[in-house]
């Protein structure tokens, strides 16, 4: 990292990271283009004690193999995946917002649970985006076999606009 924090990543820079598991890290990210052309995106990168790991990568290349063939409002989208560096990673659509996980914590700490108008809503766009994907077909019209297997809070986003993403 540099001294103020922002890290250059290949054609990004990192600007600070924003969520960290077992086996990738998520930084918020800029990606530059021409004529001054800038965006905020997400960058999940594999943790260097899992980059040379032939399994992990595998499972990372079918990962972003099949979230980039997916466009639905409630699936982030997926922009670019590759290696810098020897670090693996995926350019994702950055959601201005909290996971599910934090919303939850912050009703139990406040002792209000969350409004049922607000849960129904939830639920209702992660099971579009989660039947959107298990529906899913390649350009052949061949169905893509998609199981999410880590539909957990921290895994949905909440955008401060009022978008909900897996």
């Amino acid at each position: 990292m540099t001294l103020d924090g922002m890290e250059p990543f290949g054609r990004y820079l990192l600007l600070d990271r924003v969520a960290y598991g077992g086996m990738a890290e998520i930084f918020r990210g800029k990606q530059f283009g021409s004529d001054g052309f800038d965006r905020l995106i997400a960058i999940k990168r594999l943790l260097p004690s899992v980059a040379d790991d032939k399994q992990f990568i595998s499972m990372f290349r079918d990962e972003a193999a099949i979230t980039q063939q997916l466009h639905h409002p409630s699936i982030v989208q997926v922009f670019d995946f590759g290696c810098i560096d020897r670090s693996w990673f995926l350019a994702m659509e950055y959601i201005s917002g909290v996971d599910l996980k934090r919303v939850w914590q912050t009703a139990v700490e406040r002792n209000e649970p969350l409004a049922p108008p607000l849960t129904a809503f939830i639920l209702q766009a992660i099971a579009e985006g989660l039947g959107y994907a298990h529906r899913a077909t390649n350009p052949a019209g061949e169905p893509l076999g998609i199981v999410h297997r880590d539909v957990s809070p921290q895994n949905i986003l909440i955008g401060w606009e009022g978008d909900v993403k897996l």
